[in-house]
């Protein structure tokens, strides 16, 4: 099963004269990631590298901006992977101190780096969603509200129209039980959209 970060976690680490700063956070997607980024760039103008990593929407990166290849983005990522991490960004602004650390001593930076930043932050089990449609006859819409709020979904959009059309999400492992329980409820009139 894997996780996320409900909050960001930060870390500062000086070896040899060099200041690495580091941080995770959860992300949506890489566009999101590549944006943070972008941002931490413009915010660091004098640092040296903005090395990332991230595991996001299925797909994963690397990058070592500029660091011998291999040495930083490769092990950051290695870390997010050991957490079982999804939908996270790990970053690290490194400001270069005069002496070279060497492969060994890179790798090592960067991933102490990302791995003292987790270690401040809390884990949350990463909920998969689903995002549900249907129309029913407007005597049965009390009905359908109560069963959404048994099954804890979240009501997101209600339409009324010839018939009351309800748009909803809920945690993906409780969408079949939902389901049996509206129809069974709603005797034949309830009409699924997009039912997966």
């Amino acid at each position: 099963m894997p996780f996320t970060l409900p909050q960001p976690g930060h870390a500062e680490l000086d070896i040899k004269k060099s200041r690495f700063i580091a941080c995770v956070e959860a992300v949506p997607s890489r566009a999101a990631a590549l944006q943070r980024v972008a941002e931490l760039k413009a915010a660091h103008p004098g640092a040296a590298h903005v090395c990332w990593a991230m595991l996001a929407g299925g797909h994963s990166a690397a990058n070592d901006d500029g660091e011998p290849s291999g040495t930083a983005g490769r092990p950051m990522l290695d870390v997010l992977r050991h957490q079982q991490l999804e939908g996270v960004l790990a970053t690290v602004v490194r400001y270069y101190g005069g002496v070279k650390l060497g492969a060994g001593g890179l790798v090592r930076a960067y991933t102490d780096a990302v791995a003292q930043a987790l270690s401040h932050c809390a884990r949350e089990e990463q909920v998969a969603m689903l995002t549900l449609g249907c129309s029913l006859p407007y005597a049965l819409e009390g009905t359908a509200r109560r069963l959404l709020q048994k099954h804890d979904a979240t009501l997101l959009a209600v339409q009324h129209a010839a018939n009351v059309t309800l748009q909803f999400s809920l945690p993906a492992q409780a969408a079949d039980a939902l389901q049996h329980d509206l129809n069974e409820a709603c005797h034949g009139q309830l009409v699924w959209q997009d039912r997966p």
